[in-house]
């Protein structure tokens, strides 16, 4: 029974030796089954850029969040009469106006935090808003004169994240100034910010108002555009902003020093009018303003190098199988899944560099290692200086040119279509005169010249 076993084992043995096609069955069957880890690298990848994510979550409960100013915000009560089966009752109602102008002139100073092994961008804003509201104008609430209640008529900035406030809120609001307090007294536009009680009557015009405030964020900043004319300027040292929301700057400009950005948005660009009452609209999805991005995202670009990995892995073992057609040489498959796992290592290589010296030094450190490691084993198992050293300009060869397409954010599929045109066009050029139905059956001999 043994040594029919044996006998059976010798005969696989033999036909993966002789036989052309099943040895490229059996390379096949390698490359998928080396996906299997390569799968499982990408969700590391993922793991430890959720990792990343809960640690700029951490950062920005002590620091402060991403921010969205909304304001100001004029709000002024008004009692409604009802008649009921009981006789005239009463109900507070709320109307809320939006300013005719506002401009905000801003400047962003960013900072790199660390937690852990992860870094955060987080920023101090100072800003300073001005511009006026309207004469108010009550015909569209239906509500007589003696009903406004203009003594308990406020003022309220939105802010999401209170800890990020520097120092007090003073607001010079016609010609008086007030300490804003936290909280919103009434959350139908608004659910976190502050405000202040506002001297106003029937009488008042024209109203001017000023503030300015002194907040930290953690990686972006944005404005609601609530004036009938919002215009909006910010300046930074950040070399990397991405303008994002709705509406893009008219102007900007990006230095390696940072950058300067205007935008000028209508009443007409959004949808919800200057005054309404009570929840009747809503001010939202109409935000914009900058993302301070961080160009080198390395689990991004792990990511998108791992999804190469089936590419470099097909490249491979080709090359190792013309080698083999080519040189009379012969490679067991268990070499080829060495080789193979040594390519799949590179890639956990390359994710736990790149935490520590960035993604390119990574990269070269982690290529360097397995493209010696690699060659060296071909010398091994080739029995040839010369094999080794194509090989080694193989490997160096296919490792930068996915470094190439890395960093072609734009134009990685056309470059690696090319690419992989030339690498088909050469495997061609190779085989081109071997005669794959008569290659001897004891030694696998080239017909090419």
């Amino acid at each position: 029974m043994e040594e029919k076993q044996e006998s059976i084992f010798e005969k696989i043995n033999n036909n993966i030796k002789t036989s052309v096609s099943i040895k490229l069955l059996s390379i096949g069957f390698l490359i998928a089954v080396l996906l299997i880890p390569n799968s499982m690298i990408k969700s590391l990848i993922s793991e430890r850029k959720i990792n990343q994510i809960e640690a700029v979550e951490e950062v920005s409960q002590k620091w402060g969040a991403p921010l969205e100013i909304t304001g100001p915000i004029l709000t002024i009560p008004f009692n409604r009469t009802h008649k009921g089966v009981e006789g005239p009752y009463t109900t507070k109602h709320y109307a809320h106006f939006l300013p005719s102008q506002l401009d905000v002139k801003g400047k962003l100073n960013p900072e790199k935090r660390k937690r852990g092994i992860y870094e955060v961008i987080v920023y101090n804003s100072e800003l300073s808003a001005e511009g006026q509201f309207e004469a108010l104008d009550f015909s569209n609430f239906q509500v007589e004169e003696e009903s406004i209640l203009w003594s308990e008529a406020f003022v309220s900035i939105g802010i999401p994240d209170m800890a990020g406030i520097q120092s007090d809120i003073q607001i010079q609001f016609g010609e008086n100034t007030y300490r804003a307090g936290s909280g919103i007294p009434v959350q139908d536009l608004l659910s976190s910010g502050v405000n202040s009680k506002v001297a106003i009557d029937s009488e008042s015009k024209s109203i001017p108002f000023s503030f300015d405030l002194n907040i930290n964020g953690t990686e972006s900043l944005s404005f609601n555009p609530i004036g009938k004319t919002t215009n909006i300027s910010l300046a930074s040292t950040w070399p990397h902003p991405s303008f994002g929301g709705q509406f893009l700057p008219d102007s900007y400009n990006i230095t390696d020093n940072g950058f300067t950005a205007e935008w000028s948005v209508f009443d007409l660009n959004r949808n919800y009018p200057q005054q309404w009452e009570g929840k009747a609209h809503q001010i939202s999805n109409s935000s914009f303003g900058v993302d301070l991005y961080q160009p080198v995202d390395n689990y991004q670009r792990n990511t998108r190098s791992a999804k190469y990995a089936i590419l470099i892995l097909f490249l491979t073992f080709i090359t190792f199988f013309f080698v083999e057609i080519l040189n009379k040489k012969r490679i067991h498959p268990i070499q080829y899944i060495l080789v193979g796992l040594a390519l799949t290592v590179f890639y956990t290589l390359l994710l736990s560099l790149s935490e520590q010296v960035g993604f390119n030094n990574a990269y070269l450190i982690a290529s360097a290692i397995i493209v010696g490691m690699v060659s060296l084993y071909a010398k091994s198992i080739l029995q040839s200086s010369k094999l080794a050293m194509v090989m080694f300009g193989f490997f160096t060869l296919i490792y930068s040119f996915i470094f190439i397409i890395l960093q072609l954010e734009d134009f990685a599929l056309l470059v690696g279509s090319f690419g992989l045109v030339l690498v088909l066009g050469f495997c061609m050029y190779l085989s081109r005169k071997v005669d794959w139905y008569n290659i001897k059956s004891k030694e696998i001999i080239s017909h090419a010249s």
